[in-house]
């Protein structure tokens, strides 16, 4: 697209119930970037326009709390992309249930795709795409609290929650509401010009550089396995956190053998009993690296390992962050 005389038309599917940011952001990221543009040349030609776009011919939608947005325009038209919200939900469970109120939606997501219209989610957005069949085989990523369900539900597609924007063919996935307008902010420089993303992103105070979830998962928010193997070998984990284990003496503790124990861990976890010990060992650090003044010499301790060297690697490797550009980042601040 020239970006003197370009066009680009950014649909947003009209969800009731969708979180208003999934909207608003996006609106005010093209209105913005559409201000600059004009700042910049007053003659210019290019186009920047959000329009709602609906599956049940409704002229209004309801989002959030009770709030009305619209007007609702007809898919017919002709966009370059369409965004899938994220919407409310109050767990993992809720948020797979309220699929199936969204039928129309999901079939006319598989209408655009065959009509070749991009489609890009944000958030849990990308179960919709999932349950549309349009992820099965792609890469793909999504909130990181929903990886293990979506893993579980949605077998055939590549997840990586560890990445903050997916793009794979003609769809983008996302995380969470920010990082969908990292990924606008990367589309913008693309089909108009990097200059113009670059201050839009420094208007709004966006950072687009952000590539990885990783700093942000937190195991203690993630949905747990329901399942009474999983809570004895996270209590026992959780308690001895703070020196050696092996496999062989959490089997023991369970009562079970150390094949089941890995075949229960790979199936629940997707990954060893060792290495989700290795992810817990990370939590605790992330834990006190916030809350507490503690050396991290003496966090290592804690946390049950003897190598300060192999334990920061360990750190960095999960959480893409050194210890102590994590504890800069996140350490609580008295108010």
């Amino acid at each position: 697209m020239s970006p003197a005389e370009g066009r680009f038309t950014l649909g947003l599917l009209a969800m009731d119930g969708a979180m208003p940011s999934s909207y608003t952001g996006a609106m005010d990221l093209l209105k913005i970037a559409q201000k600059l543009a004009q700042l910049r040349d007053p003659a210019t030609g290019l186009r920047l326009e959000s329009v709602l776009v609906g599956a049940r011919g409704q002229a209004t939608i309801t989002v959030g709390d009770g709030l009305v947005i619209g007007p609702v325009h007809s898919p017919d038209r002709a966009l370059d992309l369409l965004l899938v919200p994220g919407y409310m939900h109050a767990s993992v469970h809720d948020a797979l249930e309220q699929l199936h109120a969204y039928g129309p939606e999901i079939e006319l997501l598989r209408a655009l795709s065959l009509r070749g219209v991009p489609l890009a989610a944000s958030c849990c957005g990308s179960l919709l795409l999932a349950e549309a069949g349009l992820l099965d085989g792609h890469e793909a990523t999504t909130s990181w609290w929903l990886d293990g369900a979506f893993r579980s539900h949605y077998p055939r597609v590549r997840l990586d929650v560890q990445r903050m924007v997916v793009e794979d063919g003609n769809i983008a996935t996302t995380g969470a509401s920010t990082a969908v307008m990292g990924y606008l902010l990367q589309l913008l420089g693309r089909v108009t010009d990097p200059a113009l993303a670059q201050n839009t992103a420094r208007m709004m105070l966006l950072d687009p550089d952000r590539t990885s979830q990783a700093p942000y998962i937190s195991l203690a928010l993630a949905e747990r396995p329901r399942h009474s193997l999983s809570e004895k070998a996270e209590g026992f984990l959780q308690r001895e956190l703070h020196r050696e284990l092996t496999i062989t003496e959490l089997a023991r503790h369970c009562g079970t053998s150390e094949r089941s124990l890995l075949r229960h861990f790979r199936q629940h976890y997707n990954a060893s009993p060792l290495a989700h010990l290795q992810h817990l060992r990370v939590e605790r650090a992330k834990a006190l690296l916030e809350t507490t003044l503690l050396s991290f010499d003496e966090i290592v301790e804690r946390c049950g390992y003897s190598d300060t060297s192999s334990f920061r690697k360990l750190f960095k490797r999960a959480t893409s962050l050194t210890p102590a550009d994590y504890r800069e980042r996140f350490r609580l601040r008295p108010h």
